[in-house]
């Protein structure tokens, strides 16, 4: 399970990373499905970016591990409005079907368990596994 759990950690991380990125590089089609009733779209997108970012490589870090899986489930709670006004108004979904975007309401929950799930101990290798029960030879 914890050769998974690894595995499936670099993935989320990497993502998060690459969806953090993409906030800053077209920050618009982010901006457009902020709801109306948030302040400063872009910044919001902006801000979203970065800790996408953050927690994305944080998930990278042993010590940063369970602060980044809080993090990111915290940061998937505060952009579900977005979603929500995507099936709302689903001509701001850059022409994303509107069955798509209903089926992406209930990823959000999924996306919140594989956070949790991979911000906790476990899935990486120990570097010293290997000389379990050896002595230094020294």
């Amino acid at each position: 399970m914890g050769h998974w759990k690894g595995r499936l950690r670099v993935v989320l991380g990497f993502f998060m990373v690459a969806i953090g990125i993409s906030h800053f590089l077209r920050p618009q089609p982010f901006v457009n499905i902020v709801p109306a009733f948030l302040p400063a779209p872009l910044a919001l997108v902006l801000v979203s970016g970065f800790f996408e970012v953050l927690g994305g490589v944080a998930l990278f870090v042993t010590r940063f591990r369970r602060a980044a899986s809080v993090g990111l489930v915290l940061l998937y709670l505060s952009v579900f409005p977005a979603n929500i006004n995507m099936v709302i108004h689903p001509e701001l979904g850059g022409g994303v079907p509107l069955w798509a975007l209903w089926l992406r309401l209930p990823f959000q929950v999924l996306f919140i368990a594989w956070a949790v799930w991979v911000g906790g101990p476990g899935g990486a290798p120990r570097r010293d596994a290997g000389l379990a029960g050896q002595g230094s030879g020294r």
